[in-house]
């Protein structure tokens, strides 16, 4: 057989067909988009199309793409220790580095780390500490989690559960019992709150009312944890009233219920700070990280905990649960790196400076619009919710066959996200002004054509 890279793109894209199941994509779909090769923020297919990516593959190529240096450190730890185990006493210099590096950027006390290969593992991991560790308590029947509507946590069966999202559980159930979703921080949907004209402030004491009237419910002995986004990325870039947080806080440990934050999104200057729990001033007992923290590069995921909590897990024979690439060598080495880069070129502050000019940029060429309903950012995540009406803020209807972020790849060859009825943006943090303008250009160009029942006109 051929090598891959011989194959004309059109033998790639039947071979996919023939032997590749994708998340979301129907079998019918012929449609494949192959990449080969990234740079910065371009990408190229195999048929030599270039595009620019304002997603950041999955919301985690901070640094960018094709990156030599990262590359080479890869290179050079594969040839000196490729992998071993971090279970029992074992460990690697890698890892151990990292772990203690985390523990400085990490607001106090988290300086402890637990590692994983990805996002979905650390949640696992993280529902699971919190009921060992009220179990390990004598605390045994606090195993309920508290999770939000419109929350994505991963597609395990605990991370999944917390999902507040019907597609993610049917045909996959039953679920995880003892789990119960609140009303998502959403202030652009008033009518979720019980008014049309509803201020941050009644926002937060509707949700804070909510969540002590469900502790009440279910009672407080009960409940092991609530897990939350601090910003909401696949429910549309949801962000919470500034005293969401840390008043949801003081009513968790008024309770003595732990706070997860699943910071696999919004960590390592994502928001323009190292972690969202900097950004609200609120301080969790676990912290679960992944994607930025190597750029994609390799995966990994690490889990900040608390000394409090570290110190009830590691009793006797310890957390009793782990994954073969706990600690992985090279993702280490490769994260060590990656953190590097991004304090050594300035990226958090580059988050918030450029995160500012894209906003500019869209709320100047997409404020008109009248299917643009809000325009929301923090850093370098960013979403532009549409609309059918702004008066009602009724959702634009979607055709499945002609979405407009679709439409924008198709025709402009710049890449963005469709989530929620909103259009998401997560840049990697080099982004230049000049690509800000072409994203914003390329939504103008596709959104104006865009009437209110969601038809897109031939340009």
């Amino acid at each position: 057989m051929s090598r891959t890279a011989d194959r004309t793109a059109d033998q790639l894209a039947a071979l996919d067909r023939a032997h590749i199941i994708h998340p979301y994509l129907p079998g019918s779909a012929t449609e494949r988009v192959v990449m080969t090769e990234g740079a910065g923020c371009r990408l190229t297919d195999s048929e030599g199309r270039s595009y620019l990516d304002a997603t950041g593959g999955l919301w985690l190529a901070q640094v960018g793409h094709g990156r030599e240096d990262l590359a080479d450190v890869a290179h050079e730890q594969m040839k000196k220790l490729e992998y071993f185990t971090s279970f029992w006493e074992f460990s690697n210099d890698r890892a151990i580095e990292l772990a203690a590096r985390l523990a400085e950027l990490a607001p106090d006390p988290l300086n402890h780390v637990y590692f994983t290969s990805g996002g979905s593992e650390g949640n696992e991991a993280a529902i699971k500490m919190a009921r060992y560790y009220h179990h390990r308590r004598g605390d045994t029947d606090r195993t309920w989690i508290l999770a939000r509507d419109k929350a994505y946590h991963g597609i395990g069966y605990g991370g999944g559960s917390a999902t507040g999202f019907p597609l993610y559980h049917e045909g996959f159930a039953p679920m995880m019992p003892h789990v119960s979703h609140l009303t998502p921080p959403w202030p652009y949907r008033t009518d979720l709150y019980g008014g049309e004209a509803v201020s941050p402030q009644e926002v937060t004491d509707f949700l804070i009312r909510e969540l002590e009237e469900r502790i009440a419910e279910i009672g407080a002995k009960n409940i092991a944890a609530m897990i939350g986004e601090p910003i909401m990325g696949v429910g549309g870039m949801l962000v919470p009233p500034a005293d969401y947080w840390p008043r949801v806080r003081e009513v968790l440990d008024r309770h003595g219920i732990l706070l997860i934050f699943d910071e696999v999104v919004t960590a390592y200057g994502r928001v323009g700070e190292w972690f969202a729990a900097q950004y609200f001033g609120v301080t969790p007992d676990i912290i679960v990280t992944a994607k930025g923290i190597t750029s994609g590069y390799v995966p990994l995921g690490a889990l900040m905990v608390a000394d409090q909590v570290a110190e009830v897990l590691l009793r006797d024979h310890g957390f009793p649960m782990g994954y073969t690439y706990n600690g992985h060598p090279v993702a280490t080495a490769v994260a060590l790196a990656n953190l590097d880069v991004i304090e050594k070129e300035g990226l958090l502050g580059r988050a918030k400076t450029i995160g500012a000019t894209l906003h500019g940029e869209l709320q100047s060429q997409l404020g008109d619009l009248p299917i643009v309903g809000e325009i929301r950012s923090v850093g370098m995540m960013l979403a532009v919710e549409l609309v059918a009406d702004r008066a009602t803020r009724a959702p634009l209807p979607l055709n499945p066959d002609r979405m407009p972020h679709d439409v924008i790849r198709r025709e402009t060859g710049v890449i963005v996200r469709d989530s929620a009825h909103s259009l998401v943006l997560s840049p990697p943090l080099i982004m230049t002004e000049a690509e800000t303008k072409e994203v914003a250009s390329a939504l103008r160009g596709v959104l104006e054509r865009t009437d209110a029942s969601g038809e897109i006109r031939e340009a």
